[in-house]
């Protein structure tokens, strides 16, 4: 049995990591519920917009639907995987980094044996983490978590459009944690370019919305297409991060709990401990005052 020392340590150490979960958790519940308002806002109209791209690219020949929606043989892949910066959000960053891995082997062997793969890393987490890997990095660009917004995000999709315009890239594929609740998110991978058709559903009748374009169909495209990848590149990236902090609520949430039983277990421990001690004690009293007797 530990000594009442050891115990009395440990119990000190457990409230204090106690201390330290609940308050972090406390902090990401706070941020969840503003970056949870963000994206909710936001999905109506980045969901709207992805239709109307899916719909007008599906229908329109190669030259209203720009570089964008041309589809070219797969030779050069860039991954866009998106984690968080820091961990303590249980299985939220390695699951995606699990689906980049997993997607390379299956879909991009090839490629990944000629050297044609490369990362753009958003999160520290994954940049560490493909970087230890020997994947090629195109950037990292991690300073996008700290003060996120769609101007900054603006900047990162234009250059990996450019990329894709000029052909140094033949496809480009998102992976990101899509929020669904405080307690779960959907693992998400993404074509983000060229941009693809609507799914169709094989027992339902294919449909083409029929738009009016005005001024013409070919400068609205030019100019919607851009639009929606970076509107689909910022939503992606509030979703990974309402995720996260969702993630790390949950994580901190259970830390906290398994701290209380670990004290309620220490705290049997040291009364055990400190019972046997007293007995001990007790026992050393009576046995001297026997002697003396004797």
């Amino acid at each position: 049995m530990p000594s009442l020392k050891e115990v009395r340590n440990r119990i000190t150490s457990t409230i204090s990591t106690q201390q330290i979960t609940s308050a972090m958790k406390m902090v990401s519940a706070a941020k969840l519920r503003r970056a949870q308002d963000a994206i909710i806002q936001l999905r109506p109209y980045a969901g709207k917009l992805k239709d109307i791209l899916s719909n007008i690219t599906s229908s329109a020949d190669s030259s209203s639907g720009g570089d964008f929606a041309k589809k070219k043989p797969v030779k050069n892949v860039l991954l866009v995987v998106i984690t968080s910066n820091r961990g303590l959000c249980g299985a939220f960053n390695s699951n995606v980094i699990k689906l980049a891995s997993r997607t390379v082997r299956e879909k991009y062997a090839e490629q990944k044996k000629a050297g044609n793969v490369q990362v753009l890393a958003i999160g520290k987490k994954a940049a560490d983490f493909f970087r230890k890997a020997n994947y090629k990095i195109f950037s990292n660009n991690s300073e996008l978590l700290n003060g996120l917004n769609y101007e900054n995000t603006s900047v990162v999709a234009e250059t990996i459009m450019k990329k894709f315009a000029i052909g140094e890239f033949d496809a480009v594929e998102l992976f990101y944690n899509q929020f669904k609740n405080a307690a779960s998110q959907n693992l998400t991978s993404e074509q983000y370019l060229p941009v693809a058709a609507p799914a169709q559903d094989k027992n339902a009748k294919k449909t083409t919305i029929d738009y009016i374009y005005e001024p013409d169909k070919e400068e609205i495209v030019k100019e919607l297409i851009p639009k929606a990848l970076r509107i689909q590149l910022y939503k992606a990236l509030l979703d990974s991060y309402a995720a996260e902090h969702g993630a790390r609520m949950t994580s901190m949430h259970k830390a906290t709990d398994n701290a209380n039983e670990i004290l309620r277990d220490l705290r049997l421990t040291y009364n055990k401990a400190r019972q046997a001690t007293i007995t001990k004690e007790i026992l050393e009293i009576v046995g001297g005052a026997e002697a003396l007797k004797n």
